[in-house]
């Protein structure tokens, strides 16, 4: 299986940003060999076209005869050149050549008076830059002559070398400063993410907090620092609800689990059948007691936000629901002679939610009912489409007002009751609610003496 290798963002931006760099001072060097070979073309060839005008005043017609009027010592100087070798022919087009000193090839006939043409030829076995141009003739002689004149090209391709040997080392010093400069950016831009990092491998589980100064971060690196911030705050919020759950447990299972073991220990112990099955019937009570606590227990820790990250919501029948939990607390409802009822429509009732947690949290808030309602009274669990409101009423001694916000607190239970719950019904019914962006309130009963828990889900 292959594996994907980390990268350096350092790095990669120094090569995105060195590489083309390189690229355009290679470009630059290539663009100067040809500007310089364009240069040095233009420059050497005016003087190849000043030389053959310089051969073409020379031309002298005598008796019908076409002569080049130059001495051997004018000869000389006019191909004088310490560098270069200098070649150069004259031709009359009636006549044939008057002048050379070295056999040039066969020049194609499609010169234009006056206008110098230039090519590359071999003469002598050199190579050779050529000017030609065709000169009419003076006066009333229709003759007319071609004059062209050649040079080697070493001081040509020496023009070229210099200039390279100068544009050169001043593109790579170029290319160092300009390396330099990039590196000091990228450094100096990255180091926010340095700092942070560094910030972030000195953390503790037990001591996560926010990466601060994400206000002067660069805008790039906000988004980044932001989410970093988020999944912090997810972690410390997990941990906090983790470190609940344990105290929250330990908490409340210590009794029932103390009262277990010295109730196990007592029926170990009692050799009277009769007291012996008293101390199992307690046994089997903080065991179903502790059942209870474990299983609301776990039930809060789900519902909390923190407990998963997204809820598979999928189309509910809030109805059947009510309807399903009335009847599996039916039970209960006997047992403290409860007339336990239903006042909802028939039909469906469809709502965006999580099927086991809705039951979780209206079984919850009948269970509430009926542990601290009146025995033999009366609880009635109610459904309105328009807008979608479940309501429990109970004829029970009812909430006082300044205590509906503390009975949704985990363990809390009013002063004065008998019932042996855990005070999470309510609790674990707010946080569902919630996780359904529903609101969960607790209200007289309209109808007298009692409370009605009331959850409006949202339209």
């Amino acid at each position: 299986m292959r594996r994907n290798k980390g990268y350096s963002l350092r790095r990669r931006l120094l090569l995105r940003l060195l590489g083309p760099l390189a690229l355009v001072l290679i470009l630059g060097v290539a663009a100067t060999v040809m500007l310089a070979r364009h240069i040095g073309t233009i420059v050497y060839d005016r003087g190849l076209y000043d030389s053959a005008m310089t051969l073409a005043q020379q031309i002298r017609i005598k008796d019908g005869k076409a002569d080049l009027d130059l001495s051997q010592t004018a000869v000389e100087i006019f191909e004088w050149d310490n560098v270069d070798r200098i070649f150069e022919k004259v031709t009359s087009r009636k006549a044939g050549p008057i002048f050379s000193n070295a056999p040039f090839p066969r020049f194609d006939d499609d010169l234009v008076v006056g206008q110098p043409r230039y090519y590359d030829a071999v003469v002598n076995g050199k190579p050779v830059r050529v000017v030609a141009v065709l000169m009419a003739g003076a006066g009333d002689d229709p003759d007319s002559f071609v004059i062209q004149v050649a040079e080697t090209q070493y001081k040509r391709n020496s023009l070229v070398s210099d200039i390279l040997l100068l544009a050169i080392p001043l593109l790579a010093l170029i290319f160092a400063l300009v390396s330099a400069l990039i590196w000091l950016a990228v450094s100096s831009s990255l180091r926010i993410l340095d700092a942070t990092t560094a910030r972030l491998s000195t953390y503790e589980p037990d001591g996560l907090v926010p990466v601060s100064d994400v206000d002067d971060a660069p805008n790039e690196v906000k988004p980044l620092l932001d989410s970093i911030n988020r999944l912090i705050a997810k972690l410390s919020d997990a941990q906090n609800t983790q470190r609940r759950f344990i105290s929250n447990a330990a908490h409340q299972l210590r009794t029932p689990l103390a009262t277990l073991q010295v109730q196990t220990e007592r029926a170990l112990r009692e050799p009277d059948p009769i007291r012996h099955s008293e101390a199992l019937t307690h046994v089997l009570t903080a065991i179903t007691r502790s059942r209870h606590m474990v299983h609301q227990l776990l039930t809060l820790a789900r519902s909390e936000p923190s407990g998963e990250q997204l809820l598979e919501m999928v189309r509910v029948d809030l109805a059947e629901v009510a309807r399903e939990e009335i009847e599996k607390w039916a039970d209960a409802a006997i047992a403290r002679g409860i007339d336990l009822g239903y006042e909802g429509p028939d039909g469906e009732l469809p709502i965006s939610g999580e099927p086991h947690l809705l039951h979780e949290m209206i079984g919850n808030i009948v269970d509430n009912a009926i542990r601290y309602g009146r025995p033999g009274g009366r609880v009635t669990l109610g459904l309105t489409a328009s807008p979608r409101i479940l309501t429990v009423d109970d004829d029970g001694p009812g909430i006082p007002a300044p205590e509906r916000g503390l009975v949704m607190e985990r363990f809390y239970r009013l002063a004065g009751t008998a019932s042996d719950g855990c005070g999470l019904g309510l609790s674990i019914a707010r946080e569902i609610a919630v996780r359904h962006r529903a609101q969960l309130v607790i209200k007289d009963n309209p109808r007298g003496q009692g409370a009605r828990i009331e959850v409006v889900f949202p339209k």
